[in-house]
């Protein structure tokens, strides 16, 4: 059978894009790598917990347009988050707000917080050269170094001074009492997780599992008039430029015999003794009073063989190596490269499916 489109990946943007092609009368073939649908946003239910198993997805967004097509596909949970980070034991709330700021120095009012953040920034003239300057530019020096310097040193595997200052453009500062993480008008979480709002989306297509598009694309673009590709860019050119960076992350998940853990779904760990960045409490993202309960750290490591990438290093070497390998894929007049790793791009998963949409309107 010859297809209209062959779809490489099942995440976000392959099963948003498989939908809108099927509801405009095409056939689609969708392969995925892994074993389930879904790409990173799979759950997995462990003893009626449902666990996210590739890491904490809470959808957020401003878009009507996303919004209202994430909820014509399933129901969603309302959720805040509001995280808490842990430096050597002390807890701060996140995001930066006047409940951190009391925490960290004893003050009430809005006022004596702007002041001393003024103050700490003056540490750094001129134009910030990298993170550690950029950040401290921004929040002052005890936030820097308690809430952000080591745990951005453990995300990327390098120290601040050596990560280019554009990683953190701006970072959330509130002057009130508010622990919503999120600016986002629209919150929440897909009632029992993603693999339903997944299988809604793929319903219709032919899926295959545990198929590597790249270990034989002729064969499988001889499949479909066009491809869509949300696998990563360089290797579906064979790496001829060199391979691009990401970092990934190791989970490691434990059911428990307690009602409760932490007591909360999300716990950062700032310092930089915790091999961890964070603890996932998976119960907290849709409650059903469950007498056990399942965590999960989070160590964001290397890639390596078997690991899957995660975060762009967006650096001036990868972001050249890119734009390498973007002028390949403009040359393939009959794949279309969408998603976070054909893009080279960190998403959010709001951005993900209105990139999408646009796609699937654009080509439609």
């Amino acid at each position: 059978m010859k297809y209209d489109y062959l779809i490489v990946g099942s995440g976000l943007f392959g099963a948003v894009f498989a939908r809108r092609a099927m509801d405009a009368g095409k056939t689609c073939l969708v392969l995925e790598k892994r074993a389930h649908t879904g790409g990173n946003v799979h759950c997995d239910d462990m003893e009626g917990v449902t666990v996210h198993t590739y890491g904490a997805h809470i959808f957020h967004t401003n878009d009507q347009r996303v919004w209202d097509f994430l909820n014509g596909y399933c129901d969603v949970h309302p959720f805040i988050n509001s995280p808490i980070a842990d430096y050597h034991g002390e807890r701060y709330n996140l995001p930066f707000n006047m409940n951190t700021f009391h925490q960290m120095w004893g003050i009430t009012e809005p006022e004596d917080a702007k002041a001393i953040i003024e103050k700490q920034r003056r540490a750094i003239t001129g134009e910030p050269q990298n993170l550690e300057e950029q950040a401290i530019s921004l929040v002052g020096t005890d936030i820097y170094e308690k809430l952000i310097r080591h745990y951005t040193e453990k995300q990327w595997g390098r120290p601040c001074t050596e990560l280019p200052s554009f990683i953190i453009k701006r970072l959330p500062v509130r002057f009130t009492y508010d622990n919503n993480y999120f600016n986002d008008r629209y919150q929440g979480i897909p009632t029992g997780g993603y693999n339903g709002f997944i299988d809604a989306l793929l319903k219709g297509a032919d899926v295959r599992l545990n198929t590597d598009f790249n270990s034989d694309r002729a064969c499988y673009r001889s499949l479909a008039d066009r491809v869509i590709y949300t696998g990563t860019i360089d290797s579906f050119f064979d790496y001829c430029l060199g391979r691009l960076e990401y970092r990934s992350l190791r989970f490691e998940t434990e059911l428990l015999p307690i009602p409760s853990y932490q007591g909360t779904a999300v716990i950062n760990y700032t310092d930089g003794d915790t091999p961890y960045t964070r603890i996932i409490e998976h119960k907290f993202f849709e409650d059903q009073g469950q007498h056990k309960t399942v965590i999960t750290k989070e160590y964001p490591v290397a890639p390596g063989e078997g690991r899957e990438p995660y975060y762009p290093i967006n650096d001036e070497r990868n972001l050249t190596l890119y734009a390498q390998y973007r002028q390949l894929a403009d040359k393939e007049t009959d794949v279309i490269f969408g998603g976070r790793l054909a893009e080279y791009k960190y998403y959010d998963m709001d951005q993900v499916i209105a990139s999408a949409l646009n796609c699937a309107e654009e080509i439609l």
